[in-house]
């Protein structure tokens, strides 16, 4: 499952119709709450929030939905919708960075209504996005009067969103030496293979993080780093190969993360660790 829908080119965007939406993601049409939840839990309805932000020009471009076991939890379970404002007419070039919104919510208990800020990176003239951050995050429990809190907190994290775009800018003039990109790798690869503990069971290697996937990404520069890494960390597909207790070479390949809260965990992770780097390096954002 992926939430970047061909529909979220960057050269010709569109919205997605709610009968695609359906599709993708049929419990952003839940208007009730699962039969589980109590008479205190307040339903969220996402597609009335949605059809709000669209009067406010913030378009659905992407959308998903977990998985569950329960089959009676299918229209009602959690998902995730990526909104682009399309009516500003900005022509967008590779190594650009565009703000967009998240926001995330279930009526089946699992997850409250949550409205985060984040940054997609495009990455070369097809199209191809990958989410850099996930930064403010407002989140609004299933209870109580939740209207005006979602409105309130919609535009603060609009806000949010367009100060994060100082962050590329800043980040690409901060270069890393080599023990300083081998250091960030290291952190990346806990945060991504580590257990509880932090300890790390993977024939995968730190320095596997830092290989680029395309010639645009060959830089040192920190904003290359943190970028190249979070693909790698997300994206999968890293070719790794082991011993068997027998002494017979194991080849393996990472698995993408496809958990709408494990990708949301490591990017803000990472753009957290990114964020100390540059503090180390000398630089500290504004307030």
């Amino acid at each position: 499952m992926t939430v970047y829908a061909h529909t979220a080119r960057f050269d010709h965007g569109r919205a997605l119709s709610e009968d695609e939406l359906r599709r993708l993601a049929p419990s952003i049409f839940a208007t009730s709450a699962h039969e589980s939840r109590s008479d205190r839990f307040q339903p969220i309805p996402t597609i009335d929030i949605l059809r709000g932000l669209m009067e406010e020009g913030f378009m659905p471009v992407g959308a998903k939905q977990a998985r569950t076991r329960d089959e009676t939890k299918s229209d009602f379970t959690k998902h995730l919708i990526r909104l682009r404002r399309l009516d500003d007419d900005r022509k967008y070039s590779v190594g650009d960075t565009v703000c967009e919104i998240l926001l995330k919510n279930a009526n089946d208990g699992t997850s409250a209504y949550d409205l985060m800020a984040g940054l997609f990176r495009v990455c070369c003239l097809n199209s191809l996005v990958s989410q850099t951050s996930t930064l403010d995050s407002v989140k609004v429990r299933h209870s109580g009067d939740v209207g005006q809190k979602v409105i309130e907190g919609t535009y603060r994290v609009m806000k949010e969103a367009e100060k994060a775009l100082i962050a590329p800018a800043d980040w690409s003039m901060l270069n890393l030496n080599t023990d300083e990109r081998h250091a960030f790798a290291e952190a990346a690869h806990v945060l991504r293979f580590g257990d509880a503990e932090g300890e790390t069971n993977t024939p995968v290697k730190p320095q596997q993080l830092l290989d680029p996937r395309r010639r645009g990404d060959t830089g040192k520069d920190l904003w290359t780093t943190f970028n190249v890494t979070q693909e790698n960390m997300i994206r999968g597909g890293i070719r790794a190969v082991s011993r068997e207790a027998n002494g017979r070479r194991r080849q393996s390949r990472t698995r993408a993360v496809n958990g709408i809260d494990q990708d949301i965990k490591l990017n803000k992770a990472l753009w957290v660790l990114t964020e100390k780097m540059a503090e180390l390096k000398g630089f500290s954002a504004a307030a």
